[in-house]
């Protein structure tokens, strides 16, 4: 899932600076950064602010991360820190470009019955945080997806943390531009009827391999 580009604001903002400021390299916290003032720690830190902001892991905006992390961590990559500019959500050590898609049945607010599962497909201008430049060609940015899906329908013993209530679907970028066009969205039965290999974790990394050399 990725995240808004700058707004108009900002630019506006940008541009009365009289020099040009790259891109930040983002390094890895490890949660005990303190929040601080005038040189003196105020007795929170990093992971305070963790446990306040990303605690709901069911919901919507935070499911999203977490199958992105299960993803990555199938494919061996969670040492570095996750992208939010990147027209697409991960990158395989073998240079596949993968969008990680997330949907659950059961939510964390009331519901009158399960959420349908549909997944945003989209195709997007790609825009570049080193150029700060929109790509010139609407499509879909990576090699494959990957849908997962928490499956579990009982709100007693739904896990997100737990890999046996996940459901992930393989599906390469091709059949998606094939069969769907400029198609925004999609469901589960439209999904199999394509073809999406259902797998689990750990295996992810092969079938993503496999559909993207196919």
């Amino acid at each position: 899932m990725r995240q808004k580009r700058p707004s108009n604001e900002s630019e506006k903002h940008i541009e009365t600076m009289t020099h040009e400021l790259g891109p930040i390299r983002v390094t890895r916290k490890e949660g005990e950064e303190p929040f601080h003032r005038a040189g003196k720690a105020l007795g929170m830190n990093v992971i305070d602010y963790w446990k306040w902001a990303v605690s709901d892991l069911l919901g919507n905006t935070e499911r999203g991360g977490i199958a992105e992390f299960i993803v990555a961590m199938d494919f061996g990559v969670i040492d570095g820190v996750r992208n939010s500019w990147e027209p697409f959500d991960l990158t395989t050590k073998n240079g596949i470009r993968v969008e990680v898609k997330s949907a659950a049945y059961i939510q964390t607010w009331k519901q009158e019955g399960y959420s349908q599962i549909n997944f945003a497909i989209r195709p997007t201008y790609g825009w570049d945080a080193e150029t700060n430049e929109w790509g010139t060609e609407q499509k879909r940015q990576s090699d494959a997806y990957v849908f997962c899906i928490l499956a579990n329908k009982d709100q007693s013993t739904i896990d997100p943390l737990d890999m046996d209530q996940w459901e992930f679907y393989v599906l390469s970028t091709q059949v998606l531009n094939e069969k769907l066009g400029e198609q925004r969205t999609v469901g589960l039965a439209t999904l199999l009827k394509l073809g999406a290999r259902k797998t689990q974790f750990r295996e992810i990394a092969a079938t993503v391999r496999d559909v993207a050399s196919n």
